[in-house]
């Protein structure tokens, strides 16, 4: 029963992670939950402590042998009662459970009340409201929205009924351009369902209405007991136009109030939610000129501005000439500094040249020095006659190929031995 109430409360938490309410916070989660698990419902019982106040209000409690429920019957749905309640009497109850605020008690706000024994309609339409609800037809997030500006609307019901009358008349007043198409059908008795089914799926086949109404008057239960109807519901669902369910009064619902896309609680409630009144739009497109005109005002008063400052500079051209010297003069001077300027920077630069130049030229001709001095050490070094000073020879064959190994000479093989101070002409042996 409070799962609506258990997923409300997870927000502000206290130390110990349990959400703190006020008072009227929960009791408005309360009824908020029992709105949306229980109503409408039915109930049968036992009247006890039954009272008529002086306002016509009825006051009682509905019990069984399992527990008792406190009940509330305004005075318009008490004046509907064809029969006197007396305490120990068994009845069926139709309404919407509640809470009273100002004592915090559960409440049934009875609509409806009759003598036990006339029927299931309650039963069927509880358990049917069941199915469907559980298979989602009853969803927010599948119903359509209504066109903002529609070009016809379709009104499903009796030529004689007085919500025809009801809606045709909100029609012509609020939006008089808007054509109506009428799919006659019977809203009440055994053919009534067939024949609503029937005009859905004329206005479904025809395509020629942006949206449709489903309405009719006030009645008991059995009267409106076609718009109860299963194949109607389903149907209802699977329109591709948006549908609105105008029936009974404000207190009555059907299976087809929590099918349609809208539910309207009455017939011209139905009419004012589909059609938006013609004044409304009217004032807003002269809203909308109010605004357009005084935009093209501004537009013209900002160019005709842009040509008088236009007009009176083309009118003066001394202004243009005497501006446009002033300019070059500038540049002028500009110039003449910068040129003024790289000449300096320029001289700085030679006179600063010519002061390193000597002291450039005598640090290249050291260094220079310094690296022949170097090469010639390297050079001498490498001079193969220092090697013969220390008493080796250079030994050749007779064409003059250096000998480095005894395998390039055969006994009797003349060669020469370059010393330090000459060449010695041998032979091998």
């Amino acid at each position: 029963m409070f799962e609506g109430l258990q997923q409300a409360g997870r927000g502000l938490s206290d130390a110990a992670g349990v959400r703190v309410w006020p008072v009227g916070s929960l009791l408005r989660a309360i009824v908020d939950s029992l709105e949306a698990r229980f109503n409408p419902v039915a109930v049968k019982g036992e009247l006890a402590g039954f009272s008529r106040a002086a306002s016509g209000h009825c006051y009682f409690n509905l019990k069984d042998v399992q527990g008792q429920v406190r009940c509330a019957m305004f005075r318009r749905a008490a004046s509907l009662l064809d029969f006197s309640p007396r305490d120990g009497q068994l009845v069926e109850v139709r309404g919407r459970l509640g809470v009273y605020e100002p004592r915090g008690e559960l409440q049934l706000v009875v609509e409806s009340m009759r003598e036990a024994g006339q029927g299931n309609w309650f039963e069927q339409f509880a358990r049917l409201k069941s199915k469907l609800e559980s298979e989602g037809l009853f969803e927010a997030v599948r119903k359509r929205s209504l066109p903002l500006l529609p070009r016809a609307v379709g009104i499903v019901t009796s030529l004689g009924a007085a919500a025809l009358h009801d809606v045709v008349t909100t029609l012509e007043r609020r939006a008089p351009h808007v054509s109506v198409v009428i799919y006659p059908a019977s809203v009440q008795g055994a053919q009534a369902a067939g024949e609503l089914l029937q005009a859905l799926s004329k206005a479904v086949e025809r395509a020629e209405v942006d949206v449709l109404l489903m309405v009719r008057g006030g009645g008991a239960i059995e009267d409106l007991w076609a718009f109860n109807d299963e194949r109607l519901a389903r149907a209802i669902v699977a329109s591709p136009i948006p549908v609105v369910c105008g029936v009974g009064h404000e207190t009555d619902f059907t299976i087809a109030d929590f099918c349609a896309d809208v539910r309207a609680p009455t017939p011209t409630a139905a009419a004012e939610l589909c059609a938006q009144p013609q004044n409304v739009w009217l004032r807003a497109l002269d809203l909308a000129m109010v605004h357009l005109q005084n935009a093209v005002d501004r537009q013209l008063e900002s160019h005709s501005q842009r040509l008088d400052r236009a007009a009176s500079r083309v009118g003066q051209p001394s202004h243009w000439v005497a501006r446009e010297k002033a300019g070059l003069d500038l540049h002028a001077q500009r110039l003449s500094h910068a040129a003024s300027l790289a000449l300096q920077r320029q001289s700085s630069r030679l006179g600063r040249l010519e002061r390193e130049l000597p002291k450039a030229f005598s640090a290249s001709t050291l260094l220079a020095r310094l690296r022949l001095e170097r090469a010639q050490t390297r050079l001498e070094l490498l001079d193969p006659g220092l090697v013969l000073q220390r008493g080796y020879a250079w030994l050749a064959d007779a064409h003059g190929h250096t000998l480095t190994s005894v395998t390039q000479v055969n006994p009797g093989q003349p060669v020469c031995a370059t010393l330090a101070d000459g060449e010695l002409n041998l032979t091998v042996t």
